[in-house]
């Protein structure tokens, strides 16, 4: 459960933003939606890799 304590004087906005910020870093969504369907372990191995090679790929693009 996350605690935001609200200062003095702050707006409910700016409290809430901050708890929105600290949920996003939690990742609490994104296991959620990688959880709702099974992915083989050879699977997710063999998408990562492809991710890496793309990554590699445009950072040689820009060097260039």
């Amino acid at each position: 459960m996350l605690i935001i304590p609200v200062k003095d004087g702050e707006s409910i906005e700016r409290a809430l933003k901050r708890y929105k910020r600290k949920f996003d870093r939690t990742g609490v969504i994104r296991q959620v939606r990688s959880r709702q369907q099974y992915v083989k372990p050879s699977v997710a191995k063999r998408q990562q890799l492809s991710r890496a090679r793309y990554k590699q790929y445009l950072l040689s693009q820009e060097e260039d």
